[in-house]
């Protein structure tokens, strides 16, 4: 089927037509190798200042290439965050791309061209490991879990996938392999339902003497290894996951898909669980931090890193390899389930001086931990304050191979090399970010404008606040951070400016009309 097309920016055609893009004299094939936490905030990591925490092997990476303080996912949740770093479209353009279900059909369509897709074609190996919260399958809830997945990661242009179908808390709890759910019995079929319980089935609503984790909100249906999720599911008791073996197996499966891959160009897309609901880290990081299971899947986090820092180190592929760490939404504390994460938060702050959380239009939503390594190219040590965000991967990618994108590709997309790779303080120009709740926010890097929108003020399950109002909020991120003063009163014409603009870009993609 036919790539989806839309007008390029001509800047952006021609750079590429003409190879005169900068950085077009470095190296331009390296591998490339994503690790992306999983709700894990600004403020998590040792390496951006947390002191109840230590975090060494992204300390380690942070030191050997250029930490970003002011680099935000495109959303404030997982499926948009997600969806706008693949495909290089802000979420918020395309209907369904909210936080999806367990048996949410594929929400990036074959026909639209993704970072896998331009990769591939760039001659890289592709592979997706972990986490992926994308959907499978063409149609919502109708998918057989005990044939092929069709559509799915490898019609979007991945040649090895390995995937958690949505996230640790909905069914089914089962990894993908290429399509195929992993160890499964044919004789013991995989049956989802968002809708109803299977006859006979426990949840943990009606079963709570058989939890070993309770939940504190929501996440009371299906029972799996004695914790109930979201969703209902019965059968393929041979391919369910342990949730305490799921980092290992993931960690493996990158581990082993760098050394199979160790001869030839690749990509790889290293999701990790950690730190998302339910939290059950493996025993040698069980009590280890003094802040429950949320802390403990931090260090548990730092592990995976220093293994794939390690792999690519013993196989000498570090001289050639851009790494890049970095999550797909801000924090959350409590996220469903009573396993202590705000008792023993102690002094911790997740989001660091930042206000709001996951789910949220406040800084803390989509200000995220971000680093690039890239040896002989980015010098080490370095820290940058630029605008930057994630939904630029896609185009930035582009201009580093000298890559010519299909017309279309990456609509909302800016290629910005120089600042990724720290060479240039200046980043984007404007940036629009959303929350939960689908209202939109604009930042220029100094200035951030939220658009009135309806929604609660407090998500009072989570205890954070939303950044929804129905007055305009206007904050100082330079001066006031933590956004402790709504100076939109004092600043009408500011105000109106950034007001329009938003209107003008949510208008139009990247400078070209809708």
């Amino acid at each position: 089927m036919k790539k989806e097309l839309y007008m390029l920016p001509l800047a952006l055609t021609s750079c590429f037509a003409t190879k005169v893009c900068a950085q077009a004299k470095l190296p331009s094939t390296p591998n490339v190798v994503f690790i992306y936490a999983d709700d894990i905030g600004y403020g998590d990591l040792s390496c951006n200042g947390a002191k109840t925490i230590h975090t060494p092997n992204v300390e380690r990476l942070a030191k050997m290439g250029v930490r970003f303080t002011n680099a935000h996912s495109a959303a404030a949740t997982s499926t948009p965050a997600r969806y706008a770093m693949l495909t290089g479209e802000y979420a918020w353009r395309k209907a369904g791309t909210g936080i999806a279900d367990g048996d949410a059909a594929s929400i990036i369509r074959t026909e639209r061209y993704t970072m896998a897709d331009m990769f591939k074609e760039a001659g890289y190996s592709t592979g997706v490991v972990g986490k992926w919260h994308l959907g499978l399958g063409d149609k919502n809830g109708q998918q057989d879990w005990n044939q092929p997945l069709k559509p799915g990661t490898g019609d979007i242009g991945f040649d090895y996938s390995f995937i958690m179908a949505a996230t640790g808390d909905r069914v089914p709890c089962v990894f993908v392999e290429n399509d195929r759910v992993v160890n499964l019995d044919p004789n013991d079929p995989v049956q989802v339902s968002y809708q109803k319980n299977f006859p006979g089935e426990p949840t943990g609503k009606d079963n709570p003497e058989l939890l070993k984790m309770h939940p504190s909100h929501g996440h009371n249906q299906s029972i799996i290894n004695g914790i109930s999720r979201i969703g209902y599911m019965k059968g393929g008791k041979s391919a369910l996951w342990k949730d305490e073996e799921i980092a290992g197996t993931l960690t493996g499966k990158a581990v082993s898909y760098i050394e199979n891959h160790k001869d030839v160009p690749f990509f790889l897309y290293f999701a990790t669980q950690d730190a998302h609901v339910p939290r059950v880290p493996a025993p040698q990081f069980v009590g280890k931090s003094g802040m429950g299971p949320r802390g403990d899947c931090l260090l548990q986090f730092d592990w995976s890193v220093g293994e794939i820092l390690n792999t690519l180190e013993r196989l000498g592929l570090d001289k050639n390899t851009l790494i890049i760490l970095s999550s797909d939404n801000g924090p959350v504390v409590d996220d469903g389930y009573k396993d202590q994460a705000v008792e023993l938060l102690g002094n911790h702050k997740p989001g660091g001086i930042y206000r709001g959380g996951k789910y949220s239009a406040y800084e803390a939503g989509t200000r995220v931990p971000c680093i690039w390594s890239w040896k002989g190219v980015i010098r080490p040590g370095t820290v940058s304050d630029a605008l930057v965000c994630q939904i630029d991967w896609f185009a930035t990618f582009a201009e580093m191979m000298n890559f010519r994108l299909p017309e279309g590709a990456a609509p909302d997309s800016q290629p910005m090399l120089k600042a990724w790779t720290g060479k240039e303080k200046k980043g984007r120009e404007w940036l629009v970010l959303q929350n939960a709740h689908n209202n939109l926010s604009i930042t220029d890097g100094q200035w951030k404008y939220i658009r009135p929108g309806k929604g609660p003020a407090v998500n009072k399950f989570v205890n954070i606040e939303l950044g929804n109002s129905m007055e305009p909020q206007l904050y100082n991120i330079t001066k006031d951070p933590s956004e402790k003063n709504n100076v939109a009163d004092k600043n009408p014409d500011l105000v109106k400016k950034m007001a329009a603009k938003l209107e003008y870009l949510v208008d139009n993609r990247y400078g070209q009309p809708l």
